[in-house]
């Protein structure tokens, strides 16, 4: 897991576009009526734009919320990582995905309207399911691996070779 603010930035990076791009695919599919070659080509422009404010609401409202709420159930001093990771994961799921909803709800289905709130609670209905599994089983444990990889050189070229052993 990232341990320098660099490392952070660039795991919020890969996690965001993991995420836009899965949840993007998913809506494309709603809108289409089933998945088709075609909706995997999302514009680069609105992946850019959307891990972007993904990324401002995650560091700013979504992050420090999910972390508050999930350290009331775990404790780092005594439960697994694993356990951490998931719970964090699973509150981040819960405060991201009303608000992505409601920038999609705005940007995309009609904006400011009668209807606001009706296609805004559709929306989370409908993202929830998806941003939940999609994060648990694919994105965190795929972005993780690659982070884990990436990073895992700079870790080890940082080793220090052990001293040999002096013959007696």
């Amino acid at each position: 897991m990232p341990k320098t603010a660099t490392q952070r930035i660039v795991f919020g990076i890969i996690m965001a576009l993991v995420m836009v791009y899965g949840m993007e695919v998913y809506n494309a599919a709603l809108r289409n009526g089933g998945l088709t070659n075609s909706v995997f080509l999302i514009p680069a422009g609105e992946l850019a734009v959307l891990s972007l404010l993904v990324m401002a609401l995650e560091t700013f409202i979504g992050g420090p919320l999910a972390r508050r709420l999930a350290f009331r159930l775990v404790d780092p001093e005594k439960d697994r990582p694993i356990v951490i990771t998931l719970t964090i994961s699973v509150f981040t799921v819960c405060c991201m995905c009303p608000m992505m909803s409601l920038v999609a709800t705005i940007a995309f289905k009609g904006g400011f309207n009668s209807q606001i709130a009706a296609t805004w609670v559709q929306t989370v209905a409908l993202n929830f399911p998806m941003a939940f599994c999609w994060q648990v089983f694919i994105a965190g444990p795929l972005v993780r691996f690659a982070f884990g990889k990436l990073f895992a050189r700079q870790e080890w070229n940082s080793v220090q070779p052990l001293p040999r052993p002096r013959k007696k």
